[in-house]
């Protein structure tokens, strides 16, 4: 037999053909369960597609003439749970063996579906997609964070194109894993560090999630309820750009803007710098225009409503002139009537000053003749004209006139007024 030692050996056609021959025999005609994932119809009229579980996937075909039969043809689609009638095969040309199906029974929506559409309706009512929450992306972002693979041609193609529009763009990769078990894990941790690096020498104006196109099943971990409520949290824009344009996410819907492609999200999140230079060119020459307009407009202006308020002024100053000589008329006819009345009220008061000053000296003369008859009557009657006639005047110590002996003792110094000086004395008894 072939194959069994090296002086004959096997060629790769024949150990394939071999394969394939025992694969028919044994599962020549099966009923076998799984998901769809990655269905596609050619033009030919052919559908490929992927059978999987949680454990493993296998490739398959259903050639035109089965696929026009089914009764469930439409329903077949990614994520759709089906019952499949087929034989197990292999494909020689590429080495791997396949499914060539030929009935397909709908058993119901495929695990993932379901907890995709079951997920999204609960997020959903928490109101986590709503229009009204999205934020507009920052006009010229300086700086921007990415969360995808560091393998592959997404960060590639999305640097290259942001560098292309704005040369001085500054872009920071957080390295996730974008598919399978351990990916949402790591896509929370970049979203994250993005948020927290608001505090650090990198603050990103803009995050962008992205990944290039993938089955249904591959994309999941972009359906991953922790990393959608991480996106919702994030106080920076979010752009999701994961699959093509016909793959859809739960990321896609939670982010404030969502790209077809990771290229697209690029070109969404950079301006074009010479398309700005152009626009702020074409800006600068309007508000010169514009300006150079309105300058010469409130020049005109300023000229006209500068004659005008000279004619004004000119008009205004002659009034005034005019109004001052008469004026000054008025008061000079006013200064000789005051002057002219002044000279007849000083000569009133000129009289009767007269009057008044000899009315004056005759009420003076008799009040001082009366004063003399009231000096003369006090001489007569003070106790010192008494002293003139040789009489003395004795007070005690305090002031008192003495009038009795007996009012003083001995030792008391005593007073005695003369018509001309006094006398001190001490009384001996």
């Amino acid at each position: 037999m072939s194959g069994l030692s090296q002086d004959h050996p096997l060629t790769v056609s024949a150990l394939t053909l071999e394969i394939k021959g025992l694969l028919e025999r044994k599962y020549s005609k099966i009923f076998i369960e799984g998901e769809i994932s990655g269905l596609k119809r050619y033009p030919s009229g052919h559908v490929y597609f992927t059978l999987k579980d949680e454990g493993a996937q296998i490739s398959a075909v259903m050639f035109k003439t089965y696929f026009d039969k089914c009764p469930v043809r439409d329903s077949l689609k990614d994520g759709a749970k089906v019952l499949l009638w087929a034989t197990a095969t292999v494909y020689p040309q590429r080495g791997n063996y396949q499914l060539t199906v030929f009935a397909a029974k709908l058993v119901g929506a495929g695990d993932l579906m379901q907890r995709y559409l079951e997920l999204k309706n609960r997020l959903e009512s928490e109101g986590l997609f709503d229009s009204s929450k999205k934020r507009p992306l920052p006009f010229l972002p300086r700086k921007i964070g990415i969360v995808t693979s560091p393998a592959g041609a997404v960060i590639h193609d999305m640097c290259r194109v942001m560098t292309r529009r704005m040369p001085n763009i500054e872009i920071r990769l957080f390295p996730a894993k974008v598919q399978g078990a351990d990916a949402p894990a790591t896509l929370i941790a970049g979203v994250k560090y993005f948020i927290n690096s608001l505090a650090s020498e990198f603050k990103p104006d803009l995050i962008i999630v992205a990944r290039g196109g993938g089955s249904f099943e591959d994309l999941f971990c972009f359906n991953d309820e922790g990393l959608i409520r991480a996106i919702a949290s994030s106080p920076i824009p979010v752009i999701s750009a994961v699959g093509h344009e016909t793959d859809y996410t739960l990321c896609d819907f939670v982010a404030d803007v969502r790209a077809g492609t990771p290229s697209m999200a690029a070109e969404l999140a950079v301006p074009e710098k010479t398309e700005l230079l152009k626009r702020l060119s074409y800006a600068l020459s309007s508000v010169t225009s514009s300006l150079r307009g309105k300058y010469e407009n409130q020049a005109q202006r300023c000229d006209h409503l500068s004659d005008r308020l000279a004619n004004a002024l000119w008009k205004r100053s002659d009034w005034c002139e005019r109004q001052l000589q008469r004026a000054n008329s008025s008061l000079l006819l006013s200064l000789a009537s005051m002057r002219s009345k002044c000279a007849v009220y000083l000569k009133s008061v000129n009289a009767c000053s007269d009057t008044l000053l000899s009315s004056l000296n005759l009420s003076l003369e008799k009040k001082r003749a009366k004063l003399d008859q009231f000096d003369a009557k006090l001489s007569v009657l003070s106790p010192y004209s008494v002293l003139e006639r040789g009489y003395s005047l004795t007070t005690n110590a305090s002031g008192e006139v003495i009038k009795n002996a007996d009012t003083v003792k001995s030792g008391d110094e005593i007073t005695t007024r003369l018509a001309s000086g006094e006398i001190r004395s001490v009384v001996k008894v």
